[in-house]
C-alpha cells in the first residue's frame, strides 16, 4: 500500500509529527527513479539504525553538506513515538525497561516467551532480540532510541584511558583537539551545571571536597590530573567544579529569546535535519537531501567482493549504488549481529563480535539527616525540594600492575515535603529516572544519596563475546547469544574498589554519623547498564581490529560503523559523549567541508554554490491561485536549481551591480525545450507596485534569453543568447549544448551595448536607444541582475560572478 500523502487520522490523534518528520519507503525509492524524473539521484549515503547514533551522524552529515551534492537515508526498525526525551515531557509513564521482569526473573528471550511477551512492546517500545543468559532492558524500538530515556551523564575519557597500543593515534589526537569538544557542545554537556544548584548541592559539594582533601576517599584520581571540561559555577572553586555532574542537559541559553533543548537526545537533531531538508526542497521528495524511513528493518547487507551493492529489509531490497556508502549505526549488539549475517569470508570475520564490553555497576543508596551536611546554609528556599549531581573519578592499579578506571555518580534529593507538584519537579531533575522511585524517599528531614559505580571492564577478555545463534527471527536471520563476563580477576578487583570507595564517599557525606541504606543488592546484572561496546573495534591493524580508523570495515570498502561498538576499550564513561564525537569525525571525513571556490582574478563570486542567502525569490499578489506562484530556487548539488511555479518567477541578487560590468555564469537545462533566461539592469523588483514584480525585470531591464525552441515563432530573437524580442540586435546565434550538458554565458554590458558570448562563441551584440530600460546603476537608483523561473521549465545555474568594468 502507498505512503498516504497526507498525515493519518488514529482514534486519538493526527499524526501530524509523524508525517512531517518520515517517509515511506516507497517514496523514498520513488524519488530515486529517473524514468518519473530525469534530476532523480540516488541516495549516496544509508544509514542503519535511527536510534542514538544514526541521528547524529545524519545531522553532521547533512550540516556539512553544504554544496548539496549527497543524499541521505535514515532506516529506522520501530516506528516515531516521541518528540523528545522523555524527561522534557510530562510523567507519560514511559520509562524504561528493566533488565528484570515483573515476576523477578531476568529479562530474557526465553523468559519473555514463558510468559508470551517475547512478541510484545513492553512499554511501548522495549523489545529484546538476542539470547543471553544475563538479563537486559534490550532496545527501544523507535526513532531516537535510547537516546530518549539515557541518564544525561557524559564525562570525557582520560588520556589513560585511550592506550597507544589499542586506540588509533590518529582517532585520539582528533578527538583532544576537536571532537570531544564540538560533541560536548552539541549534547549541551560543556555548559555549567546550572539546573542543579541551592544549599543542598553547595553543601554536599562542599562536604565532598572537604573529605577528599582529607584523604578520606580511597582509589581518587587527584583532582589536579583532571581537566576542566566546563565552566566554573558562580562562587565554586575550580577544584569544586571538577566535581560538577557532566551532564547533557541545558536549563539556559545565552541568546535572547531562545529556549534551552533541556536533557539532549537524538531525535531533535534528526527532526531539525529533515525538517529542513523538506522545506530546502519546496517539499519536493527528489530534491530532499535527507530521508528518515520507520519501521524498515535491515535484515542483511549484500555484497559483491568487498563492496555493499544492496540492503534486503522486511519491506524489499535497497539498492546501494556504486559509489554509495552505508553506515551501520545500529545498538551495538544489533549492529555486531549485521556484521555477522553480511561479511563472512572477509578476512578477519574471526574478529567481529569479539572484545565486547558492558560497564560494572553498583548502586549504593543511602537515607541521610539533615544534621548530617556540616556546610548546609538554613533558608526558607529549603522548604522547597532541591536536588544535587556529583561526580567523583576513581582509578586502581591492578593485581597485574594494569590501571583500571571508575568513576561514581552522585545524586541527591531532600529538603523539602514530597508532593505531587515537587515529584514532577523531581522526575525532571533526577539524570537517572531509573532511580526515581528511590528518591521518592526524601523529606524535609532527611536527604537520599544514590551512589552509582561505573567501572571499566578489561578488554579482549575471550569469554566475552557476540555470536550468531542458531535461532532465527521473525524475518528469518539468524539472532545474537551474548555472553559478557567479569569472572576475570581484574574486573573483579576493580570492582571492589570501586564499591570501597562508593562506601567513602558515604561515610564522608553522612559527616561521620550513621546512615540508613535504602534497597538492597548493590551491584547491577553486566546486561543492565546499556553501555555494550566493542566488537567491531577500531584499529591501526587490520589483523587485530575490524575497522580502520575511520570506523570503516578493513575489507568492505563502503561499509562504516557509528556507535561504541567501535570503542578498542571502554573506560568508565558512559559511551553517548564518545559515540557522539566519533559520529561527528566519521561525518567530517566522509563529507569534508568544501573548499573555497576560486575565481578569475578581478571577478567576484555573487552564488559559489554553498550559499544564497543575497538572493531573492520575486513576489505574487493579487493574482488568482492558478497564477499566484513564482516557484522558488534551491541549492542542490553546487548548484542553484529553478524551480517552477504557476507565473513568471525571478530569483534576482539584492546586492545592486555596478554601472558596466561583465556577468560570467554557467547554466544547464534538464529537457532540450526548457526556457529560462538571464535578466540585467532592471531597477528594484518592489518599486513599481506591480502585482507579480518578476515583470519589472522584463519591463524595465534587458533579458538574455534561453530558448532552443525560441519560443512562440522560432525566430532568432527568441532563442538562447539573444536579448529577448530586441530586433535591431546582431545575431550570430549557434547551438546550446545538449540537454543536462552545462553551458557558458558572458554577458557584457557597457554603456548601452549588450554583448552576449555562449561556450566562447560571440553570438548577440544590442546597442540600446530606449530611455526608460537598462539604465545604468547608480547609488540613487540601483540595478540589479536575476535569473528566471518559468512554468514548466527546470534550469540550473552555477559559477555566477562578475567583474565591474
Amino acid at each position: 500500500m502507498p505512503t498516504p500523502a497526507n498525515s493519518e487520522v488514529t482514534t486519538f490523534t493526527r499524526d501530524v509529527l509523524g508525517r512531517y518528520i518520515c517517509n515511506g519507503l516507497d517514496e523514498a525509492l520513488k524519488s530515486t527513479d529517473k524514468s518519473i524524473r530525469s534530476d532523480a539521484r540516488d541516495f549516496d549515503i544509508i544509514i542503519i539504525g535511527g536510534g542514538t547514533f544514526g541521528p547524529a551522524v545524519a545531522q553532521q552529515l547533512f550540516a556539512n553538506d553544504l554544496t548539496h551534492n549527497h543524499r541521505i537515508l535514515v532506516l529506522e526498525g520501530g516506528p516515531f513515538v516521541i518528540p523528545e526525551h522523555v524527561q522534557n515531557m510530562p510523567q507519560l509513564g514511559l520509562n524504561n525497561d528493566g533488565a528484570k521482569l515483573e515476576n523477578g526473573q531476568l529479562k530474557t528471550i526465553s523468559n519473555l516467551r514463558a510468559i508470551n511477551q517475547d512478541t510484545v512492546a513492553r512499554k511501548e517500545v522495549w523489545g529484546l532480540a538476542w539470547h543471553s543468559q544475563l538479563g537486559f532492558p534490550g532496545l527501544a524500538y523507535c526513532l531516537g532510541g535510547r537516546s530518549l530515556y539515557w541518564g544525561g551523564w557524559s564525562p570525557r575519557l582520560l588520556d589513560a584511558e585511550m592506550p597507544a597500543s589499542q586506540w588509533p593515534a590518529a582517532v585520539v589526537n582528533d578527538l583532544k583537539a576537536q571532537y570531544f569538544d564540538e560533541a560536548s557542545e552539541q549534547i549541551g554537556v560543556d555548559a555549567t551545571n546550572d539546573f542543579i544548584h541551592g544549599n543542598l548541592h553547595q553543601a554536599l559539594r562542599k562536604q565532598l571536597l572537604d573529605g577528599i582533601n582529607g584523604h578520606q576517599v580511597s582509589h581518587i584520581v587527584p583532582l589536579a590530573e583532571l581537566p576542566l571540561t566546563s565552566k566554573i559555577p558562580e562562587g565554586a572553586t575550580e577544584a569544586e567544579a571538577k566535581l560538577e555532574a557532566p551532564l547533557a542537559v541545558q536549563s539556559q541559553v545565552d541568546r535572547a529569546g531562545f529556549f534551552p533543548f533541556n536533557k539532549f537526545s537524538a531525535i531533535q537533531l534528526l527532526i531539525k535535519a529533515a525538517r529542513a531538508a523538506a522545506q530546502e526542497s519546496n517539499f519536493d521528495d527528489f530534491k530532499k537531501r535527507l530521508m528518515v524511513v520507520p519501521n524498515c528493518h535491515v535484515i542483511r547487507l549484500d555484497r559483491q567482493a568487498g563492496h555493499v551493492t544492496q540492503i534486503q529489509t522486511n519491506q524489499g531490497p535497497i539498492t546501494v549504488p556504486a559509489d554509495g556508502k552505508v553506515i551501520i549505526a545500529l545498538g551495538t549488539i544489533e549492529s555486531i549481529r549485521l556484521a555477522l549475517l553480511s561479511f563472512q569470508g572477509i578476512p578477519n570475520y574471526n574478529l567481529i563480535g569479539q572484545n565486547v564490553m558492558a560497564h560494572l555497576r553498583s548502586n549504593f543508596d543511602i537515607r541521610i539527616p539533615r544534621e548530617a551536611l556540616q556546610h548546609l546554609v538554613e533558608d526558607e528556599a529549603d522548604e522547597e525540594l532541591q536536588a544535587s549531581a556529583l561526580f567523583v573519578k576513581g582509578r586502581f592499579t591492578r593485581s597485574d600492575g594494569s590501571v583500571g578506571h571508575f568513576h561514581q555518580q552522585i545524586t541527591a534529593s531532600g529538603l523539602g515535603f514530597m508532593d505531587a507538584n515537587s515529584e514532577a519537579e523531581l522526575f525532571r531533575k533526577v539524570p537517572d529516572i531509573d532511580d526515581f522511585e528511590v528518591f521518592r524517599n526524601a523529606d524535609d528531614g532527611a536527604v537520599v544519596i544514590t551512589i552509582r559505580g561505573i567501572g571499566e571492564m578489561v578488554p579482549t577478555n575471550p569469554l566475552s563475546s557476540v555470536n550468531l545463534h542458531g535461532e532465527l527471527d521473525e524475518y528469518g536471520a539468524q539472532r545474537a547469544v551474548v555472553s559478557i563476563t567479569a569472572d576475570d580477576p581484574r574486573d573483579s578487583d576493580l570492582w571492589d574498589a570501586m564499591d570501597q570507595n562508593a562506601l567513602d564517599i558515604a561515610n564522608v557525606l553522612a559527616g561521620g554519623q550513621p546512615f540508613e541504606i535504602v534497597g538492597g543488592q548493590r551491584r547491577d546484572g553486566l546486561g543492565t547498564t546499556h553501555h555494550e561496546s566493542g566488537g567491531l573495534q577500531m584499529g591501526d591493524n587490520a589483523a587485530t581490529s575490524v575497522t580502520n580508523p575511520d570506523g570503516r570495515f578493513w575489507h568492505v570498502d563502503n561499509a562504516y560503523v557509528a556507535g561504541p561498538a567501535l570503542f578498542p576499550t571502554i573506560g568508565s564513561p558512559n559511551p553517548m559523549l564518545t559515540g557522539i564525537a566519533l559520529t561527528r569525525r566519521l561525518a567530517d571525513h566522509l563529507i569534508p567541508k568544501p573548499v573555497t571556490t576560486t575565481v578569475e582574478p578581478g571577478f567576484e563570486l555573487i552564488f559559489d554554490g554553498l550559499s544564497a542567502n543575497r538572493w531573492r525569490m520575486s513576489k505574487i499578489q493579487n493574482q488568482p491561485p492558478h497564477i499566484s506562484n513564482p516557484g522558488n530556487a534551491t541549492i542542490f548539488g553546487g548548484t542553484l536549481e529553478m524551480i517552477p511555479g504557476n507565473d513568471l518567477g525571478l530569483f534576482w541578487y539584492t546586492e545592486p551591480m555596478p554601472a558596466d560590468f561583465i556577468l560570467k555564469l554557467e547554466w544547464l537545462r534538464f529537457r532540450h525545450e526548457d526556457n529560462s533566461g538571464v535578466f540585467v539592469r532592471f531597477p528594484h523588483p518592489d518599486s513599481k507596485g506591480y502585482n507579480n514584480t518578476a515583470w519589472v525585470a522584463v519591463h524595465f531591464g534587458f533579458e538574455v534569453q534561453i530558448d532552443e525552441l525560441g519560443a512562440p515563432d522560432g525566430l532568432g530573437i527568441h532563442r538562447t543568447g539573444a536579448i529577448y524580442n530586441e530586433s535591431s540586435q546582431t545575431l550570430t546565434l549557434q547551438p546550446a549544448n545538449p540537454a543536462g550538458q552545462w553551458n557558458d554565458f558572458e554577458i557584457r554590458v557597457q554603456g548601452q551595448t549588450y554583448t552576449v558570448f555562449l561556450n566562447g562563441v560571440q553570438v548577440t551584440t544590442f546597442t540600446n536607444t530606449d530611455p526608460n530600460r537598462g539604465l545604468p546603476s547608480t547609488p540613487a537608483a540601483p540595478s540589479y541582475i536575476g535569473l528566471q523561473t518559468y512554468p514548466g521549465s527546470r534550469m540550473a545555474f552555477r559559477n555566477i560572478r562578475y567583474q565591474a568594468l
